[in-house]
């Protein structure tokens, strides 16, 4: 018998009453990765280019330039850690002729240095800016390039100088002659303050002693 009567069963509503799915995420687009690729790929090429500058800058300096500026760098890291803080940098420079205000000095550390690491998890850490030893090697050897030649000069005249006369005298050669354990006669070296002794003063005044120099 064919029933009019209602189904049992509820219909069900296959409309899209659940609305839209939520879309995939696809990940960064490939333009996006090409770029931080090629941005990877500069700042290699970067740090490489200033490395291979900074070794061309190192081979213009003397072997005993460069031996000078690693002595310097191990004399005055105290704690013997390959870093030198704000004040063993400060003197370290001055033994090598750059006696740099205090502004200057935080300037390379800034632009050079990295922070201090804790040495005890346990208590308060204060960083510090400290310089590695090959950083250290960069900033002097441009230093030292950059220099007027005079300067340097003028630095040897202070050592001769002693007592800052103005003038090396025989008793500045004997002194300089016997630490450097040079066996000079008291005759010769009277020649050669006679030699250069322009103005007849017994002595090598400044400009005399760059006239030696540059000549």
């Amino acid at each position: 018998m064919a029933s009019s009567a209602q189904s049992a069963f509820p219909s069900r509503n296959y409309g899209t009453s659940l609305g839209k799915l939520p879309e995939r995420s696809m990940g960064p687009p490939f333009g996006s990765q090409q770029q931080r690729e090629n941005q990877r790929l500069e700042r290699e090429r970067e740090l490489l280019e200033r490395e291979r500058r900074e070794k061309e800058e190192q081979n213009q300096l003397s072997e005993e330039q460069r031996e000078e500026i690693k002595e310097a760098f191990t004399l005055f890291d105290l704690d013997k850690d390959q870093k030198i803080d704000y004040h063993e940098l400060k003197v370290a420079m001055k033994a090598l002729g750059f006696d740099l205000p205090k502004a200057e000095i935080l300037s390379i550390l800034q632009s050079h240095g990295s922070p201090s690491e804790p040495t005890n998890p346990n208590l308060p850490h204060h960083p510090r800016l400290l310089l590695p030893l090959a950083q250290f090697q960069t900033v002097m050897t441009q230093k030292i390039l950059a220099r007027d030649p005079r300067d340097e000069i003028i630095r040897a005249f202070e050592l001769f100088d002693e007592g800052g006369k103005g003038k090396i005298n025989l008793n500045d050669l004997r002194r300089v002659a016997r630490e450097l354990g040079e066996g000079l006669e008291e005759e010769e070296l009277a020649a050669m303050i006679d030699e250069f002794d322009l103005d007849g003063d017994g002595a090598i005044n400044r400009d005399e002693f760059l006239g030696i120099c540059l000549q």
